[in-house]
């Protein structure tokens, strides 16, 4: 795979992983893609929090690596890690913070307890890196981290993030609970206005992420208005305005039906103003033609796509469920991986992720034919 990059400054490996089906899960990908451009961690922290956007340096924000989860969990995980300076009032307050972004798309009752795990282990790093530096003990300090769940999943999140929420607390044992606030952006359940309120690139992008699985006529009126919104963006803002179109151009690939994706990426391509984009999702859909998982374009993109897309993600949860289990009991069975192979329906495999994921052994699993010699 050749890694040149494209004037937008998306490589074509970048562009080739972001469309394929058999790397990483759909909505896992779609928010590392929005986060890439650190104008939407601008978007998302000033629509949450906007007395502390006020203070960050977006434009010295660095996205930071995952080493500090561990190695079988990593591709489970969808966490974001970025630095970002903080400017106080006085040249003395400056500071380096971390933003700790966690995608979902299911809720997570655990999701308080796997945030306090991460913090741990970015401050772990954060030490190794002050020590390794020859820094004295005296003057090693932590960086404060704000912790951010992005939440694009349609059922509603009613569990707190915090570790409350699934511990047995007695009154007199509530102070030794350790405790921190989180940021926390439902997309689906956010008022569309307060998205257009806010008069910003992420804000347009999230309407339409909002409603990419509703009616078609909502999603087209959608869609037409956010990319009239995006055509104002000024030609210093160029490289933003394809990274919408390509982000755009991938809800649309792998969230619409196939009788509807030809005509919404046409709408998307009449607002291009970069000739570069419309290779990008090519490069994409050829992809998915390496794959084997659709014939050629010849045969018809739409369907190819959808076709491609679909069995992916199935492809890809089932792994995910199995790895998890095996993660978390050692021993699976022949017959339970066969069962797990055998679902093809996707709301059923994200329940069983959630399932394993909160499991205390593998008998609190309910499995549709559950063989208990696992």
């Amino acid at each position: 795979m050749q890694t040149e990059t494209t004037t937008n400054g998306l490589t074509e490996e970048e562009i080739t992983k972001l469309f394929r089906t058999d790397i990483g899960h759909f909505e896992d990908k779609s928010a590392r893609f929005l986060f890439k451009r650190t104008e939407h961690l601008r978007g998302l922290v000033m629509f949450l929090a906007k007395n502390i956007a006020e203070h960050l340096d977006f434009s010295q924000a660095k996205i930071g690596n995952r080493s500090y989860i561990n190695e079988a969990l990593r591709d489970l995980m969808s966490d974001i890690v970025f630095t970002v300076p903080f400017r106080g009032d006085t040249q003395t307050d400056d500071l380096t913070i971390y933003i700790l972004i966690e995608h979902q798309s299911t809720v997570d009752r655990m999701m308080g307890f796997r945030f306090l795990s991460y913090m741990c282990q970015i401050w772990n790093t954060h030490l190794e890196a002050l020590e390794n530096a020859k820094v004295p003990a005296s003057q090693q300090c932590l960086c404060p981290i704000l912790p951010i769940v992005f939440y694009t999943g349609s059922r509603r999140w009613n569990i707190p993030v915090s570790l409350n929420a699934v511990m047995n607390v007695p009154d007199m044992m509530s102070p030794f609970v350790p405790t921190f606030d989180t940021l926390f952006l439902g997309v689906k359940d956010t008022e569309t206005d307060e998205f257009g309120q806010q008069n910003h690139p992420f804000g347009w992008l999230m309407t339409v992420a909002q409603k990419v699985e509703s009616d078609e006529k909502s999603i087209e009126e959608t869609l037409a208005q956010v990319l009239a919104k995006l055509d104002t963006l000024s030609p210093e803002e160029a490289a933003l305005h394809t990274h919408a179109m390509v982000y755009l151009s991938h809800l649309i690939i792998g969230k619409r039906p196939n009788t509807e994706k030809d005509h919404l990426i046409q709408l998307i391509m009449t607002h291009n103003k970069d000739t570069e984009v419309e290779s990008i999702i090519m490069t994409g859909a050829e992809a998915l033609i390496q794959q084997g998982k659709i014939q050629g374009l010849e045969q018809g993109l739409e369907q190819g796509l959808e076709q491609g897309l679909e069995q992916g993600k199935i492809e890809e949860k089932q792994e995910a469920v199995l790895r998890l289990m095996r993660l978390r009991f050692t021993e699976v069975s022949d017959a339970v991986v066969n069962e797990i192979n055998g679902i093809e329906d996707l709301t059923l495999l994200d329940t069983l992720f959630e399932e394993v994921f909160n499991a205390e052994t593998f008998d609190d699993i309910v499995l549709p034919n559950k063989n208990n010699d696992a």
